[in-house]
């Protein structure tokens, strides 16, 4: 049995179009509305969703899934009746503001048959179309990562939130791995105290000796920031929530290669900003000069950021060819490495940033003061 769970908070916008494309796939989707708002529970159960209400939950994503699984799982602590998977049971696990492509659960499933010790086949994630500037940045970004995945031969780094399909019986073993305490985290499959509950989820699933795939046929469409102001919050929950999860696991042969990762990430700010300064300085100085070695190398540059957002067809090259785009884009995301990194030292909590909010409480601030939603707006602090 296959069983789809769609966490949606405020999701009216694309819920039916997410429930149909899993609708198709899987025996029965289940949809755990979160504080919703709007009228995502009219369309959910429109739609042929079976639509839940989570109860008291002030632990966004995580918590609205945990009140779910713990019931699906048997693992008590949960609100809600719901039938109780086996062992050999699957749960797809997808945003509402995601569709899986057709096929993805079966290549899903099949991958698990391939790779006896996969606890989870995660998707390989594409931005929906449309926006402007910041959104085809974003393309380009998981057009590239699409590809870098499919060179792992789908090992997969990160189980995306946008749609993973998860085994029940390793779900069951992370739970009792935290009730336990060798997991961090207090009770349930997901750990609500994480800012990124997926990326946590995936430090615990090898934590415990099984491997996270991602095969490039398991493609999931999913929604792209569409200002700066939302990418900047989006990627620095991202980037604050994997050094904290590391922070949580510590060194070990797991997540010896995310450190690696993080390291070789600050060392590319550090890289930036010398080759910035000091291409600066020799302009200034007009000790500027073109040597055939280095201009050999940017054209290799060139060539590797043309070909890997080929893919992605005209509107994806006419934002590579001019190199001092995704140049600058580079740059922002570095910003918001050093962001995290300075509001991590300084113990500063961090927020869960959801855009429907944002948008909500912008409305409210021309029109008067208003509560705030503590529900929505929780900081979670660290650890």
């Amino acid at each position: 049995m296959i069983v789809g769970l769609i966490p949606a908070h405020n999701e009216s916008d694309g819920i039916a179009a997410s429930i149909a494309s899993a609708a198709a796939q899987v025996d029965h989707v289940i949809v755990i509305s979160d504080n919703s708002t709007d009228n995502t529970v009219a369309l959910a159960e429109q739609a042929g969703a079976t639509v839940i209400e989570s109860v008291s939950n002030r632990d966004k994503k995580a918590g609205a899934l945990n009140q779910a699984l713990n019931a699906m799982l048997d693992l008590g602590d949960s609100p809600f009746e719901l039938p109780v998977l086996a062992d050999d049971d699957f749960v797809l696990v997808m945003d509402a503001d995601s569709r899986i492509d057709e096929g993805f659960v079966d290549r899903a499933i099949e991958e698990f048959d391939l790779t006896p010790d996969a606890g989870a086949v995660g998707g390989v994630f594409l931005g929906d179309p449309g926006g402007g500037l910041v959104a085809q940045l974003q393309r380009n970004e998981y057009i590239r990562y699409a590809r870098e995945v499919a060179r792992r031969k789908a090992r997969a780094w990160v189980l995306t939130g946008t749609a993973s399909v998860l085994r029940v019986d390793v779900l069951r073993m992370v739970a009792d791995a935290r009730q336990r305490g060798d997991l961090p985290g207090e009770y349930g499959v997901y750990d609500t105290l994480a800012l990124t509950e997926d990326n946590e989820l995936t430090l615990a699933i090898k934590t415990l000796g099984y491997r996270t795939m991602s095969p490039k046929e398991c493609i999931v469409r999913t929604e792209v920031m569409l200002t700066w102001r939302d990418l900047w919050h989006q990627r620095l929950r991202w980037q604050r929530g994997a050094m904290e999860n590391l922070r949580e696991y510590g060194f070990s042969r797991v997540t010896r290669p995310y450190f690696g990762q993080q390291l070789v990430m600050m060392l590319g700010v550090f890289a930036m900003w010398l080759f910035v300064g000091l291409t600066v300085l020799s302009v200034v100085t007009a000790t500027f000069q073109i040597h055939l070695v280095w201009f050999a190398v940017g054209m290799i540059f060139v060539v590797e950021r043309i070909v890997t957002v080929w893919a992605g067809g005209f509107r994806a090259l006419a934002i590579t060819l001019p190199l001092v785009i995704e140049f600058l884009y580079d740059i922002f995301l570095q910003a918001v490495i050093i962001a995290a990194i300075f509001t991590m030292l300084r113990g500063r909590a961090a927020n869960w940033y959801h855009p429907t909010d944002a948008k909500t409480t912008d409305a409210s601030a021309n029109t008067g003061p208003s509560e705030p939603n503590e529900d929505q707006d929780r900081a979670l602090v660290a650890r």
